[in-house]
């Protein structure tokens, strides 16, 4: 309680003096940074695994000691005093052995403690290195953690700087797999996001600029996807305009159910209605553009149809002419 009043009062100190003097003050939540570091998270995991498979062990000790006690009280009434005192005896050494066991694992010495603090000490190195780079750069006279016994009174959001420790434990660990190229970009980014982090106002504009880039890439998106079933539609009327030409050439007939063509003539029909409602100006015109593209490919191919039965004409009447002249001949 006296720590608790002491830290107290030393922050009221120090933002009094603060506002006096114009110190720059910033905090961390160290919980929140610890959970943004992978290293932690997963040696976390395989301590509370452990944790499980001790409390696991403790509990099946429990159950034995349990069982003898009920033995006990069921044979009493069978048993000698001297066996009873031998029974009372074991069922004793169990308890104070499960006891010991429990403090060896989750003691205030115990295995779960060292093991912690093993885990923690590292990484909290590394933030503490962080937090200092930041603090010399960024100029801060004082920085606390909010997480610790140090209870904050107020705590402006733009003073907190864990993203910052977060983003430097990162640039750490990415560091040393980026060639130098790439260390080169990576500087010129960190560089932004540092004067994005002095500036707020700069943050918001950048904030603003991001979620305007995603909204226009989401409509290039629509439209780009809009067009390939435009596309698409027009390949499977090209192929089915060709099939039919293939069949009508051979003589063969594509039959086909009247009912199921007027139901799908029907819900195309309503399909492309209100694909038309959606249809801009400018998709209307691409879709104008490409029905002529269309019907254009088509004309030239009947053409160059023409244009082959002509010629093969022309070559039958040539070779008959040719055969007439060896006939004479």
């Amino acid at each position: 309680m006296n720590k608790h009043i002491s830290t107290v009062i030393l922050l009221i100190s120090v933002l009094s003096f603060s506002q006096s003097r114009g110190v720059k003050i910033g905090y961390i939540d160290m919980d929140y940074i610890l959970e943004k570091v992978p290293d932690y998270a997963e040696a976390k995991n395989q301590l509370e695994q452990k944790a499980q498979k001790w409390k696991q062990e403790i509990e099946v000790k429990k159950n034995d000691v349990k069982a003898l006690k009920e033995a006990l009280n069921t044979e009493k009434v069978l048993l000698t005093k001297e066996l009873i005192e031998e029974r009372e005896e074991e069922i004793a050494f169990l308890e104070k052995e499960l006891l010991d066991y429990q403090e060896k694992r989750f003691g205030a010495r115990g295995d779960l403690i060292i093991q912690k603090s093993l885990l923690v000490k590292p990484i909290q190195d590394q933030i503490f290195t962080a937090i200092q780079d930041i603090a010399e750069t960024k100029k801060y006279d004082f920085i606390f953690d909010k997480s610790s016994d140090l209870t904050m009174l107020f705590a402006a959001q733009r003073f907190d700087i864990s993203d910052q420790v977060v983003r430097i434990l990162t640039r750490i660990q990415k560091r040393e797999q980026l060639s130098k190229k790439q260390l080169k970009e990576q500087d010129a980014k960190e560089a932004e996001e540092d004067m994005i982090d002095e500036n707020p106002a700069m943050a918001e504009r950048q904030r603003i600029l991001d979620e305007r880039k995603a909204a226009r890439e989401k409509l290039l998106e629509e439209k780009k996807q809009a067009a390939e079933e435009r596309k698409r539609l027009a390949a499977e009327k090209r192929q089915k305009l060709i099939d039919e030409r293939e069949a009508k050439k051979n003589g063969t007939v594509i039959e086909t159910n009247n009912s199921d063509k007027e139901d799908k003539n029907s819900n195309t029909g309503e399909k492309d209605a209100s694909k038309e409602k959606e249809l801009t100006a400018e998709e209307k015109r691409q879709l104008i553009i490409e029905e002529r593209k269309l019907k254009a490919e088509e004309r030239k191919k009947a053409l160059e149809e023409k244009r082959r039965k002509i010629l093969e004409e022309r070559e039958a009447a040539k070779k008959a002419k040719e055969e007439e002249n060896k006939k004479e001949e």
